[in-house]
């Protein structure tokens, strides 16, 4: 059997109660589980990645999603480690008791998707460098914290004194549990049966951190900042091509008629000089669309665009044709997109942008949402985007 040095291991359960199967639930483009597990698949200092779980469902899914990752493992979690009332402590021991193949493993919360490679290396580096027997990850907070007296039904100051009140700048603080990781060696574990013993070090992650995934309310504001993050690393020099749908993207979506019975559609003069600015920086523009309609190809033409493609049913097959044609890769092209049939495109993307009218699971994966609706100009506020920010 293979030895390891570390190995991150991530327990997962099929019976949440608060969102149902939240672990494998879409979030941002991926099962949350996906979120922590990459993060660890990624950190150069752990050497496998164990997912253990009690549901069949979660396990397919992490494998299939990780189908061409040989360093993860997806394993077993015996059901009475699984229950509501059951402690982290329990699979954890069983997990050690179980493989004997490694020196230090790190708990990783599959509910804390703001964790990054990098917190995971910097927390190694730390543990090793100061010899800790065991380590976690926290948050430094600046609030006043105040506890009951239950003898007379008032209430004290924990952390300051009201009558000498800091100013927050001048306040140190203190450190809170953010719950997103915990290291220890096996043995210590076997030992004290618990995930910290012995001299305990810590690893301050950023405030925003402390927030997990428990209810819907939490997703959201996790979703927010996970979509501004990917924005922010997103090299947008890289963006040779930008392709769009057309209903509900470059029009309203709307169903026109005339008195006559001819079908009509509302398309935006923004977004014709909006793609005629892209001649001047070298980025193709093309059209996908799942409709064969005459007034598109109108439409396109009278705009100068030569690459349209109508009545498509497999949107992926024509992105990949156009990458192929033009040799460019998912990290140079941008795709805008309204719906679930635009869905597999924009997790392709290396851009995937949408209006702010789209449906939530194509808001999910996108890492731009546009301030503007369909059909209001959604194609220029993109490419402005894009232009502003190289």
């Amino acid at each position: 059997m293979e030895k390891y040095n570390n190995v991150a291991f991530i327990p997962v359960r099929g019976g949440s109660k608060s969102i149902k199967l939240k672990n494998i639930k879409m979030l941002c483009g991926k099962p949350l589980v996906a979120w922590t597990a990459e993060a660890a698949l990624k950190c150069k200092l752990i050497d496998k990645v164990f997912i253990c779980t009690d549901s069949e469902i979660i396990k397919e899914t992490v494998q299939e999603y990780f189908k061409d990752e040989e360093k993860i493992e997806c394993i077993d979690r015996p059901a009475e480690t699984a229950t509501d009332t059951a402690s982290t402590e329990s699979v954890l021991l069983y997990f050690a008791n179980k493989y004997d193949n490694f020196n230090n493993v790190i708990l990783v919360q599959a509910t804390s998707p703001l964790l990054t490679c990098h917190d995971l290396e910097n927390a190694l580096n730390k543990y090793k460098k100061f010899n800790y027997d065991s380590m976690l990850s926290v948050v430094k907070q600046k609030r006043f914290v105040w506890k009951k007296n239950d003898q007379n039904n008032t209430y004290l100051p924990v952390n300051y004194d009201y009558l000498h009140r800091p100013r927050r700048q001048e306040f140190d603080g203190y450190f809170v549990e953010n719950g997103a990781f915990y290291i220890t060696t096996r043995q210590n574990l076997l030992n004290s049966k618990c995930r910290l013993s012995g001299n305990i070090g810590i690893y301050e992650m950023d405030e925003y951190s402390y927030l997990e995934i428990d209810e819907i309310s939490d997703w959201q504001i996790i979703e927010g900042i996970l979509s501004k993050r990917k924005i922010k690393n997103q090299n947008l020099n890289k963006i040779k091509m930008i392709i769009s749908d057309c209903d509900g993207v470059l029009t309203d979506g709307g169903m026109y008629y005339n008195e006559n019975g001819d079908y009509l559609k509302k398309f935006n003069t923004r977004d014709g000089m909006g793609i005629s600015l892209l001649k001047g920086h070298d980025i193709k523009f093309a059209i996908i669309t799942g409709e064969n309609s005459e007034i598109v190809k109108r439409r396109a033409e009278k705009l100068g665009i030569t690459e349209y493609y109508l009545g498509v049913k497999n949107k992926l097959e024509i992105f990949n044709l156009l990458k192929q044609k033009y040799a460019i890769s998912n990290e140079e092209i941008a795709y805008i997109g309204d719906d679930i049939n635009d869905y597999e495109v924009m997790r392709n993307a290396g851009l995937a942008c949408c209006p702010s009218n789209a449906i939530e699971s194509v808001k999910s994966v996108a890492g731009y949402v546009t301030n503007t609706k369909s059909g209001e100009g959604v194609v220029r506020e993109v490419i402005d985007y894009i232009l502003n920010n190289r």
